[in-house]
């Protein structure tokens, strides 16, 4: 069986930098020890960084949430705590410059996973449009999001999410 583990944006300033909250640094441990377990068993591990530029304000998102984050190059922009600690070099890392990522689903077309897990933040953004990809990329496979393992600065949000995630057939744990 291929299995693959997703991690969605874990990076500093959605935890503790210019976008951060108490929610998302709670996740370190537990997707550090999901990252552990899924090495051990010999399964894909991903991530996927927010990745933006200086000009972010003058961008189409940036207008829209007029808060610089994850500019390419900061301290911002790198993945967290033991999260980052739990990366290594040969695992598969995706920049993208907006909530889904294209070379994500393409890299899902080509591996044909049977199953793909995600964790990350921001539930409501980027982790719903990747898993979303997932599922478009990979039909027959299980699609699933850990809700523990997963964050949003607005709890109603992170619920709608989850909700929107499971109509789409994207198992909730």
């Amino acid at each position: 069986m291929k299995k693959c583990l997703v991690i969605v944006d874990y990076q500093n300033d959605f935890v503790s930098g210019s976008l951060g909250f108490k929610k998302a640094e709670d996740l370190d441990d537990i997707i550090s020890e999901k990252i552990k377990r899924y090495r051990n068993a010999g399964f894909e591990i991903v991530f996927t960084l927010d990745t933006h530029g200086e000009d972010y304000l003058y961008t189409s998102e940036g207008k829209m949430l007029p808060v610089k984050h994850c500019i390419k190059g900061t301290h911002g922009h790198k993945l967290f705590g033991k999260t980052a600690a739990a990366r290594e070099e040969n695992d598969c890392c995706f920049e993208k410059n907006t909530f889904g990522s294209q070379k994500l689903f393409e890299y899902f077309k080509e591996m044909r996973f049977d199953e793909v897990e995600f964790c990350g933040v921001i539930t409501n953004i980027c982790v719903i449009a990747n898993a979303v990809l997932a599922k478009t990329a990979l039909p027959q496979a299980k699609i699933s999001v850990d809700s523990n393992c997963v964050a949003s600065n607005d709890d109603t949000l992170n619920g709608y999410a989850l909700d929107v995630m499971k109509s789409m057939q994207i198992y909730i744990k």
